[in-house]
């Protein structure tokens, strides 16, 4: 384990996945390897409590980490990134659990996704959650997106029950109860992302994480949002070293500032404008590189597929209404 996350996760962008970042984007999944790398740098316990293995980093330490590694591979940090909330909500989660899951995490032994966006859609729930004999629950529906099938062996999944959210500890395997489907991504397909389905899935008492009311939940949810929108700071830093000395150099700044500065009601605007600049700083690095730009495995066509995605990823109804304006968009059904 690293002394320093900020030092580690600097020393494995650059030596590690920004030479590799080609080959990794173009692999049917993102080869273990670089993830274990992450691992072994004590990485996946970026928020875990210092007794547990963890490095229990502020949110400008987080951001720094972030940034370095989504400017590096960014299918790596996304598949990576995923990992951390479930490690906050088992840090919160009862003795018995946190004994059991929550060095684990921290070490990277075990690694986690997440099954809980589509929370954040407005209109009926994607899945429910209906309250079964001796604490248990039941589980229908799905989820439209779980990034890292294969490469995750626990799941933080939310349901809705009611008001409230189900919070639910699911191992990430398909059976009876639950099937996953491919999602195909024109960019980070090597997330191996799929689409879980539920039809009446059993989750006992002791994988039931926490029960809370589901506006509570919106409101955590706003106040950390800005952590992924250093992924994109990391798309428009990148872009910018290999453009040499230019204008985006301030803005990358500015960008980061934004997020480091920003509260519940201005994370918003945040996330937008830096998601803006990560597609504004692609576009100018492959214009500058002409036709080479768009020779396979050439960096500037892939990071501006990762900020065509960053345009979308974690994207709510006022972020996404800041960009239409920014960019005088109309909605497309």
């Amino acid at each position: 384990m690293a002394d320093d996350p900020k030092q580690a996760a600097v020393g494995i962008a650059e030596d590690l996945l920004f030479p590799h970042a080609a080959e990794i984007d173009s692999a049917p999944v993102v080869p273990r390897a670089y993830l274990d790398a992450l691992a072994e740098a004590g990485l996946y316990g970026l928020f875990g409590p210092l007794d547990r293995g963890g490095f229990d980093a502020d949110p400008l330490t987080a951001g720094r980490v972030v940034e370095a590694l989504g400017g590096a591979s960014l299918v790596t940090a996304f598949v990576w990134i995923q990992h951390h909330s479930p490690v906050r909500a088992m840090a919160g989660a009862g003795p018995t659990q946190r004994d059991r899951w929550l060095e684990p995490l921290c070490r990277g032994r075990v690694r986690s996704g997440i099954a809980y966006a589509a929370l954040r859609r407005p209109g009926a729930p994607t899945a429910v959650a209906a309250a079964g004999p001796q604490g248990s629950w039941v589980v229908d529906g799905h989820a439209p997106w779980v990034t890292g099938w294969g490469l995750v062996d626990v799941v933080l999944a939310g349901a809705r029950a009611g008001d409230d959210v189900v919070w639910v500890w699911l191992d990430a395997v398909a059976g009876p109860a639950s099937t996953v489907t491919p999602v195909r991504l024109d960019a980070l397909d090597a997330s191996a992302t799929v689409r879980w389905e539920w039809h009446g899935l059993s989750v006992p008492a002791s994988r039931v994480v926490g029960i809370e009311p589901f506006a509570d939940w919106q409101q955590r949810d706003t106040a950390g949002r800005q952590l992924n929108g250093y992924l994109a700071v990391g798309v428009a830093a990148r872009c910018a070293r290999l453009l040499g000395r230019s204008g985006l150099d301030d803005a990358v700044r500015a960008a980061r500032s934004g997020l480091d500065a920003a509260t519940p009601s201005t994370v918003a605007a945040a996330r937008a404008e830096a998601s803006l600049l990560a597609a504004r700083a692609a576009t100018a690095l492959v214009a500058a590189g002409g036709g080479r730009s768009v020779e396979s495995g050439q960096p500037a066509a892939r990071l501006l597929r990762e900020a065509m995605f960053l345009l979308v990823f974690g994207q709510t109804r006022d972020i996404r209404d800041r960009q239409r304006a920014a960019l005088g968009a109309q909605p497309v059904d």
